[in-house]
């Protein structure tokens, strides 16, 4: 599953990269083209990426999508 996030700050990202960190699977940041994957559960693996554009949540665990969808704004576009 992938969910396109707009994160505009430090605070949503820790909290994303804190559920990140309880969650069973992978979780992975992508830019929108996937030419960098970072392991979301790495803190300093997702200063990486250019957070000024949206990036892509990917993970398998339902769940933590459902847990993510009220942090940053989730971009259907």
């Amino acid at each position: 599953m992938v969910t396109k996030k707009m994160i505009r700050t430090i605070d949503e990202l820790q909290k994303i990269q804190r559920l990140a960190t309880q969650c069973a699977s992978d979780v992975a940041f992508h830019n929108t083209d996937s030419t960098i994957i970072i392991d979301a559960k790495s803190y300093i693996g997702m200063y990486a990426l250019d957070f000024q554009e949206p990036i892509l949540v990917v993970s398998e665990d339902e769940q933590f999508h459902r847990d993510i969808a009220s942090i940053g704004e989730t971009v259907t576009r």
